[in-house]
């Protein structure tokens, strides 16, 4: 990854991890192609990089159209993808017990969190593998949440933990191609997604207490340094979290 003109493409790139990542790659001298389901954010986004160092594309990851025609601008404008953040992702609702939860809040969380980071993956993938030269890297953002739950998130859980055997099979199919694959699971990242574990997050024992939290751009300097690796080296599992954060010894 050390070549002079590297082409990132980052899914739910309009807010939060998404965001700061995008600015970082920005910022390293990287093009980066910024996919979400909104246009303002990703312009708001898009305002913070380079001038003419990114592209915004409105895309929602569940629509395998969206998707394609995401992959397809990429290949138009820059000519190639040397990464894929795989970021779009939602909680789905909060606080639902198991079984008050309706079907179509888990089929939503489960189309954008795993059914939207395969089909994205998918046409990196084949994008990595057609165009020369050859390789990648696909970098799955996966959360403490894909080792350990928090109570009343089984849709969310259940993604995260599908992302992982998703991550370690795209890892080993990609060996081939010189595509790696990893994943970076983040805990406490202060986003606005993540504004309530300040004032109060459900824990395991029936408690409500706030939580510590990191700055984002930590997570975004981490994933920089998966992304700017040769393609020889991986890191194929990455844990960054707010450090007195209730995870080692969570329950």
């Amino acid at each position: 990854m050390s070549g002079q003109h590297r082409i990132a493409v980052v899914t739910g790139a309009g807010s939060g991890i998404g965001r700061a990542i995008a600015v970082e790659l920005g910022r390293a001298g990287w093009s980066v192609a910024l996919a979400g389901r909104r246009t303002g954010p990703l312009e708001e986004t898009a305002a913070l990089l380079p001038d003419g160092s990114s592209l915004a594309v409105r895309a929602d990851v569940c629509e395998p159209g969206d998707v394609a025609g995401l992959f397809a601008a990429v290949r138009d404008r820059f000519g190639r993808l040397d990464l894929l953040f795989n970021n779009a992702g939602t909680f789905g609702p909060g606080g639902v017990p198991v079984e008050d939860l309706p079907y179509d809040a888990w089929r939503h969380v489960v189309d954008t969190n795993l059914n939207g980071a395969f089909l994205c993956a998918q046409a990196a993938y084949r994008q990595m593998k057609e165009q020369d030269p050859r390789g990648g890297r696909i970098i799955n953002n996966g959360s403490i949440s894909a080792h350990a739950p928090r109570p009343h998130s089984v849709a969310y859980t259940a993604t995260k933990h599908a992302l992982t055997g998703l991550t370690k099979s795209l890892s080993l199919d990609g060996r081939a191609y010189g595509i790696a694959v990893g994943q970076i699971d983040i805990g406490n990242a202060a986003t606005d997604m993540t504004a309530r574990m300040e004032t109060g997050a459900l824990q395991a024992n029936g408690e409500v207490v706030p939580e510590p939290v990191m700055d984002v751009a930590d997570v975004a300097r981490t994933v920089r340094h998966m992304a700017e690796l040769p393609l020889e080296a991986n890191v194929q599992f990455a844990t960054v979290l707010a450090t007195a954060m209730p995870y080692i010894g969570r329950g």
